[in-house]
């Protein structure tokens, strides 16, 4: 898959970002958060990702072992993006696919994940 420049953001467009992925591997989390928020991720290199409006209007939430920093928009309340560290210690991007302008869920290759279990 070659990689593709994507614009997006949260419902009501106070954040805004622009990207750079494949969308090789987009997840189907059955995990607690995932789940009840219907989040399906890509993850990127923070250097394929340009936060471009709105960075004083999200919110960060944590839980569990707060390894990953959850953004969503105060306004509308819609999770944008994520941050966090691979195991290896590497800083990575959660970006929400379905916050991508256009985006078509039904024709993206979901990847399953067992987070539910980790």
């Amino acid at each position: 898959m070659t990689s593709k420049t994507f614009t997006g953001g949260c419902h009501c467009g106070l954040v805004r970002f622009e990207c750079t992925t494949d969308l090789a591997m987009v997840t189907a989390c059955n995990c607690s958060i995932c789940t009840k928020k219907g989040l399906h991720f890509a993850f990127l290199a923070p250097k394929d990702f340009q936060l471009r409006a709105g960075e004083d209007n999200l919110r960060e939430y944590l839980f569990n072992k707060h390894a990953i920093r959850h953004q969503s928009c105060i306004d509308c309340g819609v999770e944008v993006f994520a941050r966090g560290s691979k195991p290896d210690g590497t800083e990575v991007v959660a970006l929400n696919v379905s916050c991508i302008d256009g985006i078509e869920l039904a024709k993206l290759a979901m990847t399953a994940i067992d987070g539910r279990n980790r």
